[in-house]
C-alpha cells in the first residue's frame, strides 16, 4: 500500500527568501524520509498554487494526500483558508489535513539551536533574557499558545522569556527587549518564532535593534523537519487504517 503523498502548504510571500526557505525545508524532509513523495504548494504569491498541485496529483492518479500546513499556530489560515482550498480539491483525492507544527518541544529545541548559532552558549542561559517573537494573530487561542510556550521555555533555565508580536497583538519586540533590560538580565536575545524570512520577520529584526543577540528564523532546521514528519505520521495513520493497511 502506497503511503499518502505529503503536501506541504506554505503561505507564500513576495519576498523571494520565503519560497527559497520553504524549498530548503522540503529538501531536508525528503532527505530524512527517502521514498516519501513530498510536494509543495503556496496559498498566495508563489507558484505552484495549492489548487494547481492538487489538480496535477489527481491527474496522475494519486488518491491519498496528507496536507501539512506550514504554520506554527492554529489560527485563521489553519482554521479557514486551508480547509476552504482543500474542499475545492478534485473529488478523487482523499485528503487529510495534518495538525499545525506548533507547539512542540522540537520547535523549542530549534529556537535554542538558532540562539546558539547566533553566539550564545548554554552557559549564558541563566543571565540571558529571551524575547520569543512571533508574527502575531487576532486569534486568542494562538496568542495564548505563544504565551504558554514562553512560560514553559523560561523553566529550562533562561533568566526570563517574554512573548512579543510583529502584528495584531502586543507587546512589540522592542518593548519586550526593554522590559527584559529593566528586569536586570545581563543580555537580551531575540528568538524569532517564524519559519521563513519576509515582511513580519523583518519587522521583528528591526525591533531587535537594542538586543544583544538576534537569532535567525527557524527555516530548514532539522528539528522543524522532524516535527513536520511527526505531524504527517499522525495524520497518515487514520488514512491508512481507513484503507485497511
Amino acid at each position: 500500500m502506497r503511503r499518502p503523498v505529503l503536501l506541504v502548504i506554505a503561505h507564500g510571500s513576495r519576498d523571494p527568501r520565503h519560497a527559497a526557505t520553504v524549498h530548503a525545508l522540503v529538501r531536508r524532509v525528503r532527505a530524512m524520509r527517502p521514498g516519501l513523495r513530498v510536494e509543495t504548494g503556496f496559498l498566495d504569491f508563489n507558484i505552484p498554487s495549492v489548487p494547481a498541485v492538487l489538480e496535477s496529483m489527481a491527474a496522475e492518479g494519486v488518491r491519498d494526500v496528507v496536507a501539512q500546513p506550514l504554520l506554527l499556530n492554529r489560527a485563521f489560515h489553519a482554521k479557514a483558508d486551508i480547509p476552504a482550498v482543500l474542499r475545492e480539491a478534485p473529488s478523487r483525492l482523499r485528503i487529510r489535513q495534518a495538525e499545525v507544527l506548533g507547539p512542540s518541544p522540537l520547535l523549542t529545541a530549534a529556537l535554542e539551536r538558532r540562539l546558539y548559532e547566533a553566539g550564545l552558549t548554554p552557559a549564558d542561559k541563566s543571565s540571558t533574557g529571551v524575547v520569543l517573537a512571533s508574527a502575531g494573530s487576532t486569534d486568542p487561542e494562538a496568542i495564548a499558545v505563544i504565551a504558554e510556550i514562553a512560560r514553559e521555555w523560561r523553566h529550562t533555565g533562561w533568566c526570563a522569556v517574554r512573548p512579543a508580536f510583529a502584528s495584531a497583538s502586543l507587546p512589540r519586540t522592542e518593548d519586550a527587549v526593554r522590559e527584559l533590560r529593566a528586569l536586570g538580565c545581563a543580555r537580551v536575545a531575540v528568538a524569532p518564532y517564524v519559519l521563513a524570512p519576509g515582511f513580519l520577520p523583518d519587522r521583528i529584526a528591526r525591533g531587535a535593534a537594542e538586543a544583544d543577540v538576534l537569532a535567525d528564523v527557524l527555516g530548514p532546521a532539522p528539528e522543524v523537519a522532524r516535527v513536520l514528519l511527526e505531524r504527517y505520521d499522525g495524520a497518515r495513520v487514520p488514512v491508512m487504517a481507513a484503507l485497511g493497511a
